[in-house]
């Protein structure tokens, strides 16, 4: 039931906006009553958070798996982190969407511990490009913390407008933006 309370609220939150969405609009659709929502969660807001925390554990998760591969070249680890959020945007499209919209309803102490995810996930991209330079398959005097907020912009702005069913296959997309990125960047 958890999870069910979670995928319809998502797909709520993203439909209405957070503020939007009561607890009774949840319930509702599910059938169930308060009593059940609050049996998993204590708050909307704790719900929210929930949904933030999983979006990015999984997101780390998946980049250090990347990050771990000892047969990449830093541009091949850099290429597939793009296509990691590129993709996720577009197979988690409500998921991605209330997480990039909805951090601002997050209390002081919960947006803490998300933008310690998000900054862990943004260090360790500038880390591997940081690395590339080292190694010399990007260009030496690269400010790659600005690089980093370029590819985070670049990627993350696609839950904004991305459709996977238009004209731009995913795969496109991706070779786009790592075409794009990496022309820029190397050596």
């Amino acid at each position: 039931m958890k999870e069910k309370i979670t995928t319809q609220s998502i797909i709520l939150f993203e439909k209405k906006g957070f503020s939007q969405t009561s607890i009774q609009d949840i319930v509702d659709v599910l059938e169930v009553t308060k009593g059940t929502f609050y049996y998993y969660f204590s708050s909307k807001e704790q719900l929210l958070m929930d949904i933030h925390s999983d979006y990015i554990t999984n997101l780390l998760e998946r980049q250090q798996l990347i990050l771990d591969n000892q047969d990449l070249s830093q541009k091949e680890k850099l290429s597939r982190t793009i296509r990691l959020l590129v993709t996720d945007i577009a197979d988690k499209g409500p998921s991605a969407r209330v997480f990039f919209r909805e951090v601002r309803h997050l209390a002081n102490e919960n947006i803490e511990n998300i933008k310690k995810k998000r900054d862990q996930f943004r260090l360790n991209i500038e880390k591997t490009v940081n690395e590339g330079v080292q190694q010399g398959e990007f260009r030496n005097g690269l400010r790659t913390d600005m690089i980093t907020f370029g590819i985070l912009g670049i990627t993350n702005w696609s839950y904004q407008w991305y459709k996977p069913d238009g004209e731009v296959s995913i795969d496109d997309l991706v070779e786009i933006y790592v075409d794009m990125i990496l022309k820029g960047i190397e050596q």
